[in-house]
């Protein structure tokens, strides 16, 4: 679906600057978590993610959001290059959000044990067909996620009251599962060509 305002463009625009207003409000706690709002003009708001406890901390996510239509319909999230802010295909992604499947009563000696056994369910909340194709967040709250044929049960119009689907939120859902995970640096070297990766750790990834 196309991103048309069908909606009173000053009702979208008051809401837009509320969520703006309130990320402002909290930027420096934010900031100390690796988020950066880089430039923020309606429709569209632009965050870049840093893995903090890497040193030297690298930028891991760039994101544009899009509030078109706010809140009639839930804002676009789109991955994109930090420097060009052009959209990028999954295969150029430098982050994943991993969700862990639950396991009641376990401890994290527990989890780390059963990782190791291959036994700790986790799934990738950043969905995509081919390499090639635009990555898109499995999540209420996000209109790639309820435009996809496969939500037309879940509405977004049975979310729109609970918070999801607020500035806040969804870069809340995509520092925990995707940027908050990073612990470590992954060094490979090959002939002439480095290659550097983050790594996420397991126990640090939410259910």
């Amino acid at each position: 679906m196309a991103d048309l305002q069908t909606v009173d463009p000053e009702v979208s625009r008051v809401k837009f600057e509320r969520e703006l207003a309130n990320y402002r409000s909290m930027e420096s706690a934010y900031r100390k978590r690796g988020w950066i709002l880089l430039d923020a003009e309606f429709p569209e708001i632009f965050v870049v993610f840093a893995a903090t406890k890497l040193r030297p901390p690298p930028i891991v996510a760039a994101i544009v959001l899009n509030f078109t239509d706010y809140d009639l319909r839930p804002p676009s999230v789109r991955f994109v290059d930090p420097f060009t802010r052009e959209p990028i295909p999954a295969k150029l992604l430098q982050v994943q959000m991993f969700r862990r499947a639950a396991i009641p009563g376990a401890t994290p000696e527990t989890i780390q044990a059963l990782a190791q056994q291959g036994g700790v369910q986790v799934t990738n909340m950043i969905q995509y067909n081919s390499p090639d194709d635009r990555p898109f967040i499995c999540l209420p709250g996000i209109r790639e996620y309820h435009d996809n044929p496969a939500h037309t049960g879940d509405s977004w119009l049975m979310h729109r009251s609970s918070g999801e689907g607020s500035l806040a939120f969804i870069l809340e859902k995509i520092w925990q599962h995707g940027v908050k995970p990073i612990e470590h640096y992954q060094v490979q070297v090959q002939v002439q060509i480095p290659a550097l990766n983050v790594l996420p750790s397991l126990l640090a990834v939410p259910e």
